[in-house]
């Protein structure tokens, strides 16, 4: 936040010489007289999530490149099927990685050697409900699913919280320019600008990653809680003070 005193003045200087031409007015960007405030607010609403997003998916591991892929595609085909028979929509179903890759022996003085190979297929699962999603992995984890990522939460539609942040962010800023004009003896006159900082639309970062292994289907089951996000703006207001 800056006060900047504004002094501007525009002068059309006659060259010597010169034909005469008609002038060109320019409209200053800042008041002829006054003093303009910047500042930059934020404004803040909270949120319950409704959409979570998961990763899971199946690695497996075997002396044979063909073998291990193989067994994965298996098993995939049958964590897809699981997803389907729970009600998730194939839109809110997305592959995010498949990879094949050599396992290697290292040894001391020794090149590498390789002593299998390593497939993985993952995919992308977007939860709408996000109550049902822990049984959901309970069931994936069944059917040989054995890596999960997440969970990330978020808001299937966040236009109406940003909206309220803004209007927040709005009356914040313009509480703020009030006390910096009574503290230097001025007044607000109005509004100049609003700039549009950044904002997040309810997306926390990314959670940790752990694993689903097979043992996880015969313990309790997987509970998923969801909390509370804050959906936020900032905005840069510029005031002209009188």
């Amino acid at each position: 936040m800056k006060l900047l005193a504004t002094a501007l003045v525009l002068a059309a200087v006659p060259l010597a010489g010169a034909t005469a031409q008609t002038a060109t007015t320019v409209e200053p960007m800042v008041p002829a007289s006054g003093t303009v405030l910047d500042v930059s607010a934020t404004g803040r609403t909270t949120r319950v999530p409704d959409v979570a997003t998961i990763r899971s998916g199946v690695v497996t591991q075997n002396a044979t490149a063909a073998v291990a892929l193989g067994e994965n595609a298996t098993r995939m085909a049958r964590v897809l099927a699981a997803l389907k028979k729970a009600g998730v929509a194939p839109r809110d179903i997305a592959t995010s990685n498949v990879s094949l890759s050599p396992q290697y022996r290292y040894e001391n003085n020794v090149p590498p050697v390789i002593t299998g190979y390593q497939a993985t297929n993952t995919v992308s699962v977007r939860f709408r409900d996000v109550a049902k999603s822990g049984a959901i992995l309970d069931a994936l984890v069944k059917e040989g699913a054995n890596q999960i990522d997440g969970p990330n939460f978020s808001l299937d539609n966040p236009d109406a919280a940003m909206d309220e942040a803004r209007i927040e962010a709005v009356k914040i800023a313009r509480a703020r320019a009030e006390t910096y004009a009574r503290a230097a003896g001025m007044s607000v006159a109005r509004i100049v600008s609003i700039g549009e900082g950044g904002e997040n639309a309810g997306n926390p970062p990314p959670m940790p990653q752990f694993r689903a292994m097979k043992a996880m289907a015969d313990s309790a089951p997987t509970q998923i809680a969801s909390g509370e996000t804050d959906v936020t703006v900032t905005l840069n207001v510029r005031f002209l003070l009188k």
